[in-house]
């Protein structure tokens, strides 16, 4: 059975409390925030505030910029939340592709390899922290933090196929030159190179689209022009999930068939739609 889990942030202190609670009775796996320093709210404070009004529901970055915050930084944060959740902290971090910033912390965005090799430093210095034997103080609650890498380098897929718990697909390919946008890699061959890639590790796709519809051949050929995918290829795609309930459902057990997807992260506006499919 598929699950789902949560992405937003604060707008304010009473609707932000209200959607923990209403994410967690409605079923959903996991509330995540974004890292966007500067630009969107701090992940951690969020994510406690959550923690107070909640008690089942996982709580996660999605995900922590490794290019701009320091492994020790990031470990207190994350066992912190650990700690006051009752040890429902996951750590989901990525390689950082925003070049504002990386500049924002006086650091130069490096190119695709520079970026690899730091982000691979920082998750596995965070992670020794948080581990066993690590240093960081207070302690987590859990034995190991789950570790949920979001991004699709090719080696940096290898390396969360080997470490990571958890692999969040986005169906995003290159930054584009705003440092914002990216391509789009929404190709049913696309996912099952990348699928490949994790190595059987659990793997999450970020649906970008969803919609409770009776046309969903209408609304999937309107996102195939903007992605450059034929209209099949954005019907298969597990980054749209579009047209009835019966078809949504459908189209997750396809997605369990042919990738063993069953784990799917959506955005705010979906929250009713997929509230139903949990009912």
């Amino acid at each position: 059975m598929a699950t789902f889990s949560l992405h937003a942030q604060p707008t304010d202190a009473a609707d932000w409390l209200d959607l923990a609670r209403r994410a967690e009775a409605a079923g959903f796996q996991a509330l995540y925030t974004p890292d966007h320093p500067g630009t969107s709210t701090s992940p951690f404070v969020a994510l406690a505030a959550a923690a107070a009004v909640t008690s089942t529901i996982k709580l996660g970055s999605y995900v922590v910029n490794a290019g701009v915050r320091e492994p020790i930084l990031i470990a207190s944060d994350v066992a912190t939340l650990d700690l006051v959740s009752g040890g429902r902290a996951i750590l989901g971090i990525g390689a950082g592709h925003t070049p504002a910033e990386w500049t924002a912390v006086g650091r130069e965005r490096p190119g695709v390899s520079g970026r690899v090799d730091h982000f691979i430093a920082v998750a596995e210095a965070t992670a020794r922290l948080l581990g066993a034997d690590g240093e960081v103080k207070p302690r987590p609650v859990q034995e190991r933090v789950p570790l949920l890498f979001g991004g699709g380098n090719t080696r940096l897929l290898r390396w969360a196929a080997a470490n990571a718990d958890l692999i969040g697909l986005s169906g995003l390919g290159r930054t584009l030159e705003d440092g914002h946008m990216h391509t789009a890699k929404f190709a049913p061959a696309d996912v099952d190179a990348q699928v490949e890639l994790a190595g059987g590790t659990p793997v999450e796709a970020l649906v970008h689209y969803f919609e409770v519809t009776g046309d969903a051949g209408s609304a999937y050929a309107k996102l195939a022009k903007e992605a450059e995918v034929t209209e099949a290829e954005m019907a298969q795609t597990p980054y749209a999930l579009i047209g009835t309930l019966p078809e949504i459902r459908a189209k997750l057990a396809l997605n369990e068939s042919r990738w063993g997807i069953t784990r799917y992260a959506v955005r705010r506006p979906a929250f009713d739609g997929v509230a139903d499919l949990l009912r």
